[in-house]
């Protein structure tokens, strides 16, 4: 999706972004989402995201795939929960998230998409070519990724489908945090930001059994603005 990464090659990187989110997964896990403009932070080299405010003005999340934590900004945790990939995934697409569950999935989901495709070249992580996809008038060459274990995202198996651009524009996966359903994310509207360039629009359906979303199931929204690197 991106042409370089030079500034962050060699030494530890953070990016930072604004997101607005929406969709019809909020009201299904019965957290419902407001539109409040929230500021995201990744690391680059390893697996950590963190987004403010959460739950309360003085409150941020603070995310590895071996604990997810609610805490003041002063570091005060507020509630945290070890492991938290048990609790959250091999449960209905409707049963309901808690506070954690839900920082958790916000935690792996932007790191995932704020580090692609950079992610796929740290250790364990296996690609491969494979088919074609033709829609919207174009042929996207595809790439099926291979998660590593210790590594938290959707599924184990993610496909990514480029561009004649290479620019990345569409993401599949099965959510096993919900239930294990299938998804197809679309993004667009890239920017270029000291010199990498990345989406801004991202939304995820349901993908039925021949890979095609479904438009009335809307399940994430994602609004990217105001992104640096630090």
């Amino acid at each position: 999706m991106t042409h370089t990464e030079v500034s962050t090659v060699g030494r530890p990187t953070n990016r930072y972004a604004t997101i607005v989110s929406g969709g019809q997964l909020w009201d299904l896990k019965k957290v419902p989402q407001d539109p409040t403009p929230r500021e995201m932070r990744v690391a680059t080299q390893r697996e950590w995201a963190s987004v403010s405010p959460y739950g309360s003005r003085d409150q941020e999340t603070d995310f590895t795939p071996e604990r997810i934590a609610i805490q003041k900004l002063d570091g005060t945790v507020a509630s945290e929960r070890f492991h938290p990939a048990k609790h959250a995934e091999g449960r209905a697409l409707d049963a309901p998230w808690d506070a954690l569950d839900r920082a958790y999935f916000n935690g792996y989901a932007l790191w995932t998409y704020l580090t692609t495709p950079f992610l796929f070249a740290l250790p364990g992580f296996a690609c491969e070519e494979i088919d074609s996809w033709t829609e919207k008038g174009e042929t996207w060459r595809g790439l099926r990724v291979m998660f590593p274990r210790g590594i938290a995202s959707h599924s184990k198996q993610q496909d990514f489908y480029f561009g004649p651009d290479f620019l990345l524009r569409r993401h599949d996966y099965h959510v096993d945090a919900s239930g294990g359903f299938a998804a197809a994310q679309y993004v667009s509207d890239a920017i270029t930001v000291q010199g990498i360039t990345l989406p801004t629009r991202r939304r995820a359906y349901m993908r039925d059994d021949k890979m095609m979303p479904m438009q009335d199931k809307l399940m994430v929204s994602i609004d990217i603005s105001n992104v640096r690197f630090r």
